[in-house]
């Protein structure tokens, strides 16, 4: 190494930045990667229920090293936590709101009696801050599900408020055709980080403006943006009424464009790895909780398709590549069949980016923990170690910020 690559090195390890990851094969990586997937909510059984308790905080939330933002999460975690049931299991959830805007809680995909459904002024009235709402539902049917924020849902559902619910069987079909003991759950997301700053900073001014006058027995139709039909709505621009969408309440007229895209809240280099061993089938659960298209693709392997909506296929498909549109669920099985470490990425690559920034975004690997050391190395490095014993061997990826 030469005097200015190590003043240079030098300066970045003074500065934090990390030069080489942690070893991807160390049990510590392995059980810290754990974290980055959603965590199982727990319940309490009563009178035949399954009951468990969400609630909605703000929080500050890292999408990558030094990059933090405010917004919204379930049980203060992006995304919420995982709600796992068998199909059939009578399901409550006490839902809390610890802030300052109106929430609810959809259940996407779920067959839920029509007043769980959480559609604000359609299935029930929004949870006002400081209020509660129980849900009530049996849990059908069988796949791979997610719940979401439905009000605001623009601005809600990217600030965070989204997460899985998993619905199993006894006997999973899948595991019939493809046996795996391993599964992951990967929700992705788009981020605007400049509309969440200016929108969530607008509607809490507004809750406010709209609490004061509630509580002063001010509330009328036009304040509110409220009226009961449409017949109403029409008489009062009439009366010379403005509704929202003519005078924009927002700095700019656009709708968001995303300059973060996030698996699991985590943007490269802080999203989770895939692990798996040579000879073993895993189990993906793909959710697409955000607002892009995402084309991904597995470098080095096929995957079997197997749920579409959490709906098992008769007939799996063979692919490298699926499109995971808004709202969609899919599930794959990897088989462990092509040993290395594996890309595992979104094709469209401007979702591969942080803030304009390519390598970003929502870029994974899929890691063989059983890969031999002498494949971990870059290849050169083993002649530089017979040269001059003290080389240290770079053990691969390295984190690439800039290319």
């Amino acid at each position: 190494m030469n005097r200015r690559n190590f003043m240079k090195y030098g300066a970045m390890s003074a500065a934090g930045i990390v030069l080489f990851p942690v070893d991807l094969f160390a049990d510590k990586t392995k059980t810290e990667n754990k974290k980055h997937f959603p965590q199982p909510l727990s319940f309490t059984k009563k009178d035949g229920w399954k009951e468990f308790e969400i609630s909605v905080n703000f929080l500050e939330h890292e999408f990558a090293p030094a990059m933090t933002i405010h917004t919204l999460a379930f049980n203060k975690s992006v995304p919420g936590p995982e709600i796992r049931v068998k199909e059939g299991d009578k399901v409550r959830v006490i839902f809390k709101n610890n802030t300052e805007l109106n929430h609810t809680i959809h259940w996407h995909g779920i067959y839920v009696p029509w007043r769980m459904d959480g559609v604000p002024y359609v299935t029930q009235m929004p949870v006002m801050p400081g209020k509660e709402f129980v849900y009530e539902f049996i849990a059908e049917p069988y796949g791979t599900h997610f719940y979401h924020c439905h009000w605001g849902t623009l601005l809600h559902m990217q600030s965070g408020m989204y997460g899985s619910i998993i619905i199993e069987k006894d006997e999973d079909p899948i595991k019939k055709i493809f046996p795996y003991d391993r599964e992951y759950t990967l929700i992705y997301s788009a981020h605007d980080v400049n509309f969440l700053r200016n929108e969530l900073n607008s509607m809490l001014e507004r809750m406010k403006e709209r609490s004061f006058l509630m509580k002063n027995g001010r509330f009328s139709p036009e304040r509110f943006n409220l009226f009961d039909t449409k017949e109403e709505l029409e008489k009062a621009i009439e009366n010379g009424y403005q509704p929202p969408y003519l005078v924009n309440r927002r700095s700019s007229a656009e709708l968001p464009v995303p300059n973060w895209f996030t698996v699991n809240g985590k943007s490269y280099p802080s999203t989770p790895n895939l692990y798996i061993k040579e000879g073993e089938n895993i189990r993906v659960r793909l959710i697409n909780a955000g607002t892009e298209n995402h084309h991904l693709h597995l470098h080095g392997h096929d995957f079997w398709m197997v749920c579409d909506d959490g709906v098992p296929l008769p007939q799996p498909w063979q692919r490298n590549t699926v499109s995971l549109s808004p709202g969609k669920t899919y599930d794959i099985i990897i088989e462990g069949k092509n040993r290395g470490i594996w890309t595992f990425h979104d094709h469209d690559t401007r979702r591969v980016t942080n803030n304009g920034l390519y390598p970003g975004g929502n870029l994974l690997a899929l890691i063989y923990e059983d890969l031999p050391k002498e494949e971990r190395m870059v290849g050169n490095m083993k002649k530089m170690k017979q040269k001059n014993p003290n080389t240290k061997i770079n053990i691969l990826p390295k984190i690439a910020l800039d290319e």
